[in-house]
């Protein structure tokens, strides 16, 4: 039950981070972006190791991969009025924040199959 509510905080945590940063990014430092980096990066392994369960693993990993090559795909529109820039900030820096989940699952994933029978 804990560890349910640390893996939902740290989720949401994370989504509004990642969102706040990626709207003033322009204003920050560049000392303090690293530090939200990594901030990011803890909450990403947090919800990686607490939120996913074995039946979203699949789902999850195939959302992450989107929001990843969405990421890169979004640096197309930064031309368009400055709202690409705001978009591809907030995109990155939620990219950010999922990466390391998303490591984290298929790291796990990856023990499962290596754990189970192979099937002849």
């Amino acid at each position: 039950m804990v560890d349910q509510r640390v893996g939902a905080w740290a989720f949401i945590l994370g989504v509004i981070i990642a969102i706040i940063a990626g709207i003033v990014v322009t204003a920050i430092p560049t000392g303090i972006t690293e530090w939200v980096a990594l901030i990011l990066v803890i909450l990403g392994i947090v919800v990686g190791f607490l939120n996913i369960q074995d039946k979203q693993i699949t789902g999850f990993l195939i959302a992450a991969i989107a929001l990843m090559l969405t990421a890169s795909a979004w640096q197309g529109l930064q031309p368009i009025f400055g709202l690409g820039t705001l978009l591809t900030n907030i995109v990155v820096y939620i990219a950010t924040f999922v990466a390391p989940a998303a490591l984290v699952v298929a790291l796990k994933e990856v023990l499962n199959i290596a754990k189970s029978p192979a099937a002849v």
